[in-house]
């Protein structure tokens, strides 16, 4: 330092070891570490050395005095996939660890006047500043009302536009299954089934219509369609009465990749060859696809950059910043092995 007196490095080190180090009060280094526009780029830039010498490591807490803020951004979602969750969950944290927040997560009930309740409650106990909401529980009437009556900043990500929320990332989950109808039909299958999710969640409505409008199309009708729960029990449910029908479908579209594993085994069970006698797609673009045997084909959803997209857009709000964040984000289908032309 200046004055040649010891510093300790790493977490040991304080901010007036700091404020030594670059001849500058406390009060200016406090300053740059919030990012205050009160700073002129010459002392900012020797703070940032001398912060970049000494390895310094501001404290969470004295942070969050300074600035009225816990820097804790809030996961809400009721996802029982944990493959979806781990791409969910990183792409937050990528954001929220760059721009110095940390993530607490929360699951709550999806869908009813429960969630509200539930999700206002964690706000108050966890007192983050803002809050990343994944479908289902996104869509749970007057959630987004009543956390901006609250004055807390929320985020949402949605298959369809939601009221409520300042921000809402919208997945185009109805046109991306409408390809998987095309492409169906594509390939000559005229027998389709549909193993669809829980239609009280928008994601289920939303892939079930566009499923059926692409079979419209083409004027060709469902074959035959089970409701799962987007789970791999409910998916072998759904697959042993579909595939015990006569007649049986030589394609099936499931709205999950949970659902369509469970149709593999299903139909290996039975000694109905994949995809020989039988076509199947799923939806996510989860690891269980690619380690499935056969790969499946299934419509892969970016979970981590529209997770990372609203983890941005959230804490732009929470500082006051306005920039251009990607507010759609278009699914792609991926071809696999499971799929192969209509069985004559």
């Amino acid at each position: 330092m200046g004055d040649g007196a010891p510093f300790r490095m790493g977490t040991q080190t304080t901010i007036s070891d700091v404020a030594k180090e670059a001849a500058v009060s406390i009060r200016t280094v406090s300053r740059v570490l919030n990012r205050s526009p009160k700073v002129n780029n010459n002392t900012r830039e020797r703070v940032d050395a001398a912060i970049k010498k000494l390895g310094f490591v501001p404290s969470p807490r004295a942070r969050g005095l300074a600035t009225g803020r816990s820097y804790l951004v809030g996961f809400i979602h009721d996802d029982i996939n944990g493959l979806v969750l781990d791409l969910l969950q990183r792409g937050i944290v990528a954001e929220a660890t760059r721009r110095g927040y940390e993530m607490v997560v929360h699951p709550t009930p999806g869908g009813g006047a429960e969630s509200v309740a539930d999700v206002l409650d964690f706000v108050h106990r966890s007192r983050v500043d803002g809050l990343v909401v994944m479908a289902p529980v996104s869509g749970a009437e007057g959630l987004g009302a009543a956390l901006a009556a609250e004055g807390i900043p929320a985020v949402a990500q949605s298959s369809v536009s939601i009221d409520g929320f300042p921000a809402v990332i919208v997945t185009e989950e109805r046109a991306a299954a409408a390809n998987v109808a095309r492409y169906l039909l594509g390939l000559g299958h005229r027998r389709i089934g549909l193993v669809n999710g829980p239609l009280e969640i928008l994601s289920a409505c939303e892939r079930r219509a566009g499923f059926l409008s692409g079979l419209q199309e083409s004027g060709v009708e469902l074959l035959n369609e089970v409701e799962g729960d987007y789970s791999f029990r409910g998916g072998i449910v759904a697959a042993e009465r579909l595939l015990s029908a006569d007649p049986r479908p030589s394609a099936i579209f499931a709205a999950n990749d949970l659902m369509a594993v469970a149709l593999l085994k299903v139909a290996a069970g039975r000694g109905i060859s994949v995809p020989d006698e039988l076509s199947i797609v799923g939806f996510d673009g989860s690891l269980l696809a690619q380690v499935a045997t056969p790969a499946l084909t299934t419509v892969s959803r970016p979970l981590g950059d529209v997770a990372e997209w609203a983890t941005c857009r959230l804490i732009d709000l929470i500082e006051g910043k306005d920039r251009s964040i990607p507010s759609r984000a278009t699914l792609q289908l991926l071809v696999g092995e499971s799929c192969g032309p209509a069985p004559r």
